[in-house]
């Protein structure tokens, strides 16, 4: 019966979400062009809203919350683990006072609506993972952004996804490039909880009635730290909120 279930409500939200890209994608041409990127930011952060509170169609749940206040006063350099596609829109809908940047694979700034045009008028280190020097010089013009305060940046440094609640090992090198840039960073971890439940196999089916959550954990001031140090204390941090969490979300 679940399947069943799962079979009926994702088309629904699947037709939903492509009208909201393309419907989303246009607005955010028109915004540019009238108002520049400040413009066109406040419609790609409707977009993510859309996106995000969508997924009630399915019957899913979501719950976005704060272990510890952001500071105001550093850079916030936010880690995170990867499950799923649907990672990002809750970060750029509740983080858009934080003006979230991400760090991401360069394939993903053409061919997509909304989503990849976001990315390119956003700043985004686009990372192309075959060419070294470009990937260093991307993560390095975006370090003086985050020097600069101008945003704050979010990294997904698993490399790869895992679908569960248990992360994969982080890799230090993209966050050892950032910290160099902006050396007065905070590292903020958050720990999303649930989303390759959502959509394990895909954009078809997704599994409806998914309880999903992202956790803001307590910064991490990097200073006098091995680099090695800080990803291991994200890391741990995260791995211990999605163990609680897989406790209280199958409650």
């Amino acid at each position: 019966m679940k399947k069943l279930i799962d079979y009926l409500l994702s088309p629904v939200y699947l037709l939903y979400f492509g009208l909201v890209l393309l419907v989303f994608h246009m607005a955010q041409v028109v915004a540019h062009r009238l108002g520049g990127r400040a413009a066109q930011k406040k419609v790609a952060d409707l977009l993510n809203a859309f996106i995000t509170y969508g997924w009630r169609l399915t019957g899913s749940s979501f719950r976005f919350q704060y272990d510890a206040p952001l500071p105001t006063n550093r850079p916030l350099l936010f880690v995170a683990n990867h499950q799923s596609l649907f990672d990002i829109s809750p970060l750029i809908w509740f983080l858009r006072r934080q003006n979230p940047v991400f760090v991401a694979k360069i394939e993903l700034s053409r061919g997509i609506p909304s989503i990849s045009y976001n990315l390119r008028r956003s700043g985004a280190a686009l990372i192309d993972r075959k060419d070294a020097r470009q990937a260093m010089g991307q993560l390095s013009r975006l370090g003086q952004q985050l020097n600069k305060r101008h945003c704050s940046v979010v990294i997904f440094p698993e490399g790869t996804r895992s679908a569960s609640n248990v992360p994969n090992e982080f890799a230090g090198a993209g966050l050892a490039i950032l910290l160099r840039k902006a050396p007065d960073a905070l590292v903020v971890p958050i720990a999303i909880a649930n989303t390759g439940k959502f959509n394990p196999r895909g954009l078809f089916p997704l599994r409806s009635f998914t309880r999903m959550s992202w956790t803001v954990l307590s910064p991490i001031d990097p200073t006098d730290a091995s680099i090695e140090h800080v990803v291991e204390r994200a890391r741990t941090a995260i791995a211990e909120k999605l163990r609680a969490e897989s406790v209280e979300l199958r409650a």
